[in-house]
């Protein structure tokens, strides 16, 4: 068990291109931390250097105390899980589970025990004399994590593990993965692209954007208090709504105006946006937050905006219904009970205690100092 630090680490590659730009982080010992973003953006080259797998342009990364930049990867006492699972289609699960540590020349009798112990926690024991191509892709991902396991590492490292399960066995594999970083009580990184397994999984999730941390922070300060435009948008499933607007004030009501229609700042959040008054922003909100007027939930700030109707999707539990008026576009998730229909206008209501306005030139939300200074006065 260790903590992992990375020290203002640089990838740059002989074209130019740098891949990982100033990267400085500190994951705690026993965290679950993961490195979420587009393709692209850095995350599985950090993971890699970590790994001893890229060799590090500039900076240091340390496990525990020790710098490791120098160690060779099987001195790091890291153990990674890969996309494509790497397992030897020749060897039965067993043999593969057990190849690290025979290499390691352990002793025969702690391999027997450590093997069995990891293949009962993971019910894969009644597996362990097949080969991979007798084994569904759930149970291939659970013996590349078992190989893992064996090892009694420091640091667990996952790079898009679940990528080739289906939808079903990816969500089974979310919760058994949480619930092996519980058990375990061991450091996990963990690397994805899919915003919603970042959400579900991790304690602290860091998203990147073109080998620039972007934030790093929970799943639900990243939700409801992101730092900038990127991770706004990148958080949330359909992505938060955005609109060009000026910040206006009259008769001492500010007001924000995006040319179409025009809404109302909370008379108590007013003042944080003092600064920007009469000048260009970008207004955002949630889908979540727009709702069908007639069923507007209780206790919610509202602002009442009419639209078109373009396309209804019937989701069960919920409508996710595509808004339009005078060529502005946005979306929102109602309640099931809504009678949106194709083609009709019908009143939408704002949550405005949702609300977020960013900064037109830095990208910048214009209430993230202060959001996260009330909630560290909270705590």
């Amino acid at each position: 068990m260790a903590s992992v630090t990375f020290n203002h680490v640089y990838k740059r590659y002989s074209n130019d291109m740098t891949a990982v730009n100033d990267l400085h982080i500190q994951i705690a010992d026993k965290e679950f931390l993961v490195f979420v973003g587009p393709s692209g953006c850095g995350k599985s080259t950090s993971l890699r250097m970590l790994a001893g797998l890229e060799e590090i342009s500039d900076g240091e990364i340390l496990i525990g105390d020790r710098v490791v930049n120098n160690v060779a990867p099987k001195d790091r006492d890291v153990a990674m899980v890969f996309q494509s699972y790497a397992l030897y289609p020749h060897m039965t699960v067993y043999e593969n589970m057990a190849f690290g540590l025979r290499l390691r020349k352990t002793p025969k009798h702690i391999i027997d025990q450590r093997v069995h112990e990891a293949a009962k926690s993971l019910g894969i024991e009644q597996l362990l004399d097949r080969r991979p191509r007798q084994l569904s892709g759930g149970q291939r991902q659970r013996v590349a994590v078992g190989r893992a396991i064996v090892r009694e590492p420091a640091v667990f490292l996952m790079d898009e593990p679940l990528s080739n399960l289906d939808a079903k066995l990816r969500v089974e594999a979310r919760s058994f993965i949480s619930k092996l970083h519980q058990r375990l009580g061991t450091t996990f990184i963990y690397v994805t692209h899919d915003q919603v397994e970042a959400m579900t999984m991790g304690t602290r999730i860091c998203v990147l954007s073109a080998g620039e941390l972007q934030q790093i922070d929970s799943p639900y300060n990243l939700y409801h208090n992101p730092r900038n435009l990127f991770v706004a948008g990148f958080i949330g499933s359909p992505s938060m709504n955005f609109f060009d607007a000026t910040l206006k004030q009259d008769g001492g009501t500010t007001y924000v105006d995006t040319g179409t229609f025009r809404v109302n700042v909370p008379a108590n959040e007013a003042q944080i946006f003092s600064d920007h008054l009469n000048r260009k922003v970008v207004f955002g909100i949630r889908p979540e937050d727009i709702h069908d007027a007639d069923y507007q939930p209780p206790g919610i700030i509202p602002a009442i905006v009419e639209a078109n109707v373009d396309v209804v999707e019937q989701m069960g539990n919920e409508m996710v219904v595509y808004l339009e008026d005078k060529g502005t576009n946005f979306i929102s998730r109602m309640d099931p009970r809504t009678r949106a229909r194709v083609g009709h206008r019908m009143g939408v209501v704002f949550n405005m205690e949702n609300m977020h306005l960013f900064d037109v030139d830095t990208k910048l939300s214009l209430s993230y100092e202060h959001k996260t200074a009330e909630a560290a006065k909270a705590k």
